[in-house]
């Protein structure tokens, strides 16, 4: 193993555990310069002990370095990988295997931490025949989000990366933000050519209940929606490899009639999203009850804004798994096509 291969596989794992993103940095920051300098010029380096003379090398890293230059498996690598483990229940583990893609994951064309092929090929090594591309709307400027032009342009490199992938795909998406009004933040359009589109809420959160139920009801109504993401947006203190069974609340749900939300949802057939982030864990349990109660289909989305994150469904699988969802329900165990064809059959009206 390399020195840059050791670096970017211990980012893996610490983007897996939702490791603070600092230590990650560091880690990214020290295998970029490695590559920049080339196996030799770093072996020399090392041999003089003038590793950490390089801007971005530190203690840390350097010592990955030294292990790797010996032939060795760094030990930072193996505590990173043995830390990171994610468990996967044996009722769980009928929906790992079952499910073929991913339907909300960003890149570096937005908020997330590496490019569109690497969160391509990441997939694709954990057997997954797609991934839905979901980089965020233009209203999240804190997310860089894609305004109309650099959404057309990043179809044309989603283009490009198929015909070097196949037969993994990229399917089109976008998470596009639902605004106060309960109207989508992309042209009509632009939506109605992407494969799957997300909708969710990332602002005004604290919303009357009776206004954020109209809010919700507007999108999910939409022929382009359809998926509602981490509906309440709630976020929670745990962090890292384990979910907490009982998740201490940072920031509360928003309040809305889930009743009337779900029946939407099942109306216009608007899949409800199991957000599979550590700390989303988004619907509740009682949430989902009341969706699977109004027949909706659910897909188990780990939301991942890096490589390592992707492998974060097994959190949603084990959710399913407790609430005994039929495997059919759920959209991202469908091919490609399947998925294609259900989101542009929704109806209008």
């Amino acid at each position: 193993m390399s020195p840059a291969d050791a670096l970017e596989a211990i980012v893996y794992y610490l983007d897996r555990a939702l490791a603070p993103a600092s230590k990650v940095r560091a880690f990214l920051r020290a295998a970029q310069v490695v590559r920049e300098q080339g196996d030799e010029r770093i072996a020399q380096l090392a041999a003089a002990g003038r590793l950490e003379d390089l801007p971005g090398i530190g203690p840390s890293s350097a010592q990955v370095i030294t292990e790797a230059l010996a032939g060795m498996v760094p030990a930072r690598l193996v505590r990173a990988e043995r830390e990171s483990r994610l468990p996967l229940t044996e009722e769980a583990r009928p929906y790992r295997a079952s499910l073929r893609g991913d339907c909300h994951v960003h890149s570096d064309w937005s908020d997330g931490g590496a490019s569109i092929e690497q969160m391509a090929r990441a997939a694709q090594a954990l057997g997954h025949e797609y991934l839905v591309l979901t980089d965020h709307s233009p209203r999240l400027t804190v997310a860089h989000g894609l305004d109309r032009d650099r959404l057309v342009a990043q179809l044309e490199e989603v283009e490009r990366l198929n015909a070097v992938l196949a037969p993994f795909s990229i399917l089109t998406g976008m998470e596009v933000d639902i605004l106060e009004d309960g109207t989508l933040d992309m042209d009509d359009d632009l939506l109605a050519r992407l494969d799957v589109v997300v909708a969710s809420m990332h602002s005004k959160l604290r919303m009357d209940e009776r206004e954020m139920t109209r809010r919700m009801v507007l999108a999910v109504s939409s022929p382009h929606v359809d998926i509602l993401g981490h509906c309440t947006g709630r976020k929670l203190r745990s962090r890292g490899a384990q979910v907490a069974s009982d998740p201490e609340v940072a920031r509360p749900p928003s309040r809305f009639d889930p009743e009337l939300v779900f029946a939407a949802c099942a109306r216009f057939d608007t899949a409800v999203e199991i957000n599979c982030r550590p700390e989303r864990q988004d619907p509740p349990d009682p949430l989902l009850d009341v969706a699977l109660d109004w027949g909706c289909k659910v897909a188990i989305d780990t939301d991942a804004h890096a490589p390592g994150q992707l492998e974060w469904q097994v959190f949603g699988c084990d959710k399913a798994a407790r609430h005994r969802i039929a495997l059919d329900r759920i959209v991202n165990t469908w091919t490609a096509g399947e998925l294609i064809e259900w989101a542009g059959s929704h109806p209008t009206g």
